[in-house]
């Protein structure tokens, strides 16, 4: 009820009084001091209606204090995912440099996860600029804000989230599609998979900003009160976070399947150690961690999700940079052989500069000798790491 109408209400009740007054509406005193502080508004009736309401609504029923700075147990949160996410960006966008580089790495495999990394980086970039428009000053009041690059902000940090879960989505259906077929036309897959990872989220996004902008279009789009709007994006997200969780038993069902063969050998406590470190490689790449609050309402245990899905969920990409690009053995190979490929070319440029120049010799190692001694050394260099083998005998990444 508004506060004219209870004033109404309240002369109908006492038409002999001149001066109505009147607590402010229980609406705001989400925004207001506590109820024993609270201020009172009055109206005048005159012989020429209602006056003004006095004092304003503002001044008694809004309590703003500058001075108020943000919760200590938020501000951890907010600093701990500004880490996390700036810690998963250079990662990532370093993993993507690696990959882009070098062109044997160039396959349906590893260009998924590309998109996967670059749903990441985008994902980080959008919550820092959300930060940087709602919490640009610490006193700064966002629940006020109604601008249009405020809103066009939280549309395109809602597409960049929603894309990451879609390509999470991607990442396990394109993992239990290897392990289920033998022989499947990865190209043709691929283009269907980029359809569904980037244009899901733009149809999504887009039905949503224009719901909003015409039923519930108030302030800077960030909080959901029309439970009914916000499904037309929390729900395509859901589907994919359960459609994944049951991806990611199926998969182990198959690698316990694949690793109880006779052909693997091992004892049984190696079948489960194997099984183990799949199955951690598998959690931060199909985000099964989002599982834990994908149906609890979002007014339920709100610090517990900040942290969970905030602060530890940022550093999600970090994981994954580290999991499938440094960590892979195929990129560590890459790397190598180029690295030998770069040293052996310096070695014969310093070795052609020195018959040249015959001067320069003087050390008493000529490039024959310095290349010999390379050829030995390289010889010794392994081609993947450890945890790559392990993890080639589990999952074909």
């Amino acid at each position: 009820i508004s506060l004219e109408t209870e004033l109404f209400y309240h002369h109908l009740n006492f038409p002999e009084f001149l001066v109505v007054e009147v607590n402010c509406p229980e609406l705001l005193h989400d925004y207001t001091v506590p109820e024993d502080e609270m201020g009172k508004v009055s109206r005048n009736c005159t012989e020429y209606g209602w006056s003004e309401p006095f004092p304003h609504y503002a001044e008694v029923c809004f309590f703003y204090d500058n001075t108020t700075k943000l919760d200590p147990y938020y501000a951890s949160v907010k600093a701990l995912y500004t880490v996390g996410y700036s810690t998963s960006l250079v990662s990532l966008t370093t993993a993507m440099v690696i990959l882009c580089r070098f062109r044997k790495l160039h396959c349906t495999r590893n260009f998924i996860h590309m998109n996967l990394f670059v749903s990441f980086i985008l994902r980080a970039i959008s919550v820092f600029i959300k930060d940087g428009v709602l919490y640009a000053q610490e006193d700064s009041d966002h629940c006020f804000v109604d601008t249009v690059a405020c809103k066009a902000v939280m549309v395109f940090f809602h597409y960049c989230v929603m894309s990451n879960y879609f390509w999470l989505f991607i990442e396990g259906l394109y993992l239990f599609t290897l392990l289920v077929e033998t022989f499947f036309p990865e190209r043709r897959y691929f283009y269907w998979y980029t359809i569904v990872g980037w244009g899901t989220p733009t149809i999504c996004v887009t039905v949503w900003a224009v719901l909003r902008l015409h039923f519930h279009d108030t302030g800077c789009w960030d909080t959901n009160e029309n439970t009914a709007l916000w499904w037309v994006i929390k729900g395509p997200v859901v589907a994919s976070i359960m459609i994944n969780f049951v991806l990611f038993i199926g998969i182990i069902v198959i690698l316990v399947q694949k690793l109880q063969s006779p052909d693997i050998g091992g004892n049984e406590s190696s079948i489960y150690l194997r099984l183990a470190r799949s199955t951690l490689l598998l959690i931060p790449l199909f985000g099964i961690h989002y599982t834990v609050f994908a149906f609890s309402p979002e007014d339920v245990s709100k610090r517990e999700r900040l942290v969970f899905e905030l602060g530890l969920g940022s550093f999600q990409g970090f994981v994954v940079a580290v999991l499938y690009c440094f960590l892979n053995g195929e990129v560590q190979s890459e790397i190598k052989r180029k690295w030998r490929s770069w040293t052996v070319n310096r070695y014969f440029a310093v070795d052609l500069k020195q018959q040249r120049h015959p001067s320069l010799a003087s050390s008493g190692v000529n490039g024959g000798t310095q290349l010999s001694i390379l050829s030995k050394s390289s010889s010794q260099i392994r081609m993947s790491s450890p945890l790559a083998e392990n993890a080639n005998i589990s999952l074909p990444t």
